[in-house]
């Protein structure tokens, strides 16, 4: 599951090792079926899309999908958005539900005191990180409160498009290029040959007027991928907020969108996690 300002585009160069672990140094009874839904907004699912698709809808609507398409059992991915929302399942868990595996969880203080107290210096360092992309990531809060007066200048300019959603590929200057310019402006073009820039961005308005996100800790078997460029989720936090943890892998290299710089270490690392579900 793809979250903002990505597309199932993101996930192209994962297909092979998932479904054909063997073809790439894996074992053939890892072996998948893939599904990449576009989310409601986002590229061929957009633009015209009403008002109401928060994460906690999507969520529903993904399990319906894959009941639909006749999987009595399925696990969950995601990135982002996507990470959000495959917590949302796991808040639900739904049947059939057998996990989750996400890059991030995104957890953060309650305001206790105790609670930062047994923080480890690592941890302290993760904070301070978190709060700097929060600093930088102007996008968020634009996107939660004004998504379509910002829209109307993505939509007229292609630059423009293509600069806003540049931001975070490069991590605000931080990794130019760590994915390849072809996969950037293919996943650019789904963004601006559909139209998309406002529906895809209202999902951050719709999250943040959510009355059912994150009512209730995520209880599912929850697996946790953490890449060496991007916001490392703070452990404690998120045993709080997560209540199954029962697989954390830790990168040196990544970034937010590792599915496009580092599926080599992505996939292994899902297939390690839905082992256990064999």
């Amino acid at each position: 599951m793809h979250g903002w300002p990505s597309s199932v585009v993101e996930f192209l160069e994962m297909i092979g090792p998932l479904t054909n672990p063997r073809a790439y140094g894996g074992n053939p009874e890892d072996a998948f079926h893939v599904v990449i839904p576009s989310v409601p907004g986002f590229g061929f699912s957009g633009p015209e899309v009403e008002a109401g698709w928060t994460i906690t809808r999507i969520a529903r609507a993904w399990d319906e999908l894959m009941r639909r398409l006749g999987y009595e059992q399925y696990g969950a991915h995601g990135s982002d958005c996507g990470a959000l929302v495959a917590r949302e399942l796991g808040i639900l868990k739904p049947e059939g539900l057998l996990g989750i595996h996400v890059l991030q969880l995104f957890s953060f203080p309650s305001g206790d005191p105790a609670e930062m107290a047994g923080l480890s210096e690592e941890d302290h360092k993760r904070l301070q990180f978190l709060g700097a992309f929060q600093e930088r990531a102007g996008f968020n809060a634009i996107q939660q409160s004004r998504p379509l007066t910002l829209s109307y200048g993505l939509a007229d300019s292609p630059a423009g498009q293509l600069a806003w959603i540049a931001d975070l590929f490069n991590g605000f200057g931080d990794h130019v290029d760590f994915i390849g310019r072809d996969a950037f402006l293919t996943n650019v073009m789904l963004y601006w040959l559909t139209n998309t820039a406002e529906s895809s961005s209202r999902l951050y308005y719709e999250n943040a007027r959510n009355p059912e996100a994150g009512q209730g800790p995520n209880t599912a078997p929850t697996g946790v991928a953490v890449f060496g460029h991007d916001f490392k989720t703070i452990r404690p936090f998120a045993e709080r907020d997560n209540l199954n943890i029962v697989h954390w892998s830790e990168f040196e290299r990544g970034t937010h969108f590792a599915a496009m710089d580092a599926p080599d270490l992505l996939a292994p690392d899902i297939r390690k996690f839905y082992r256990r579900f064999r």
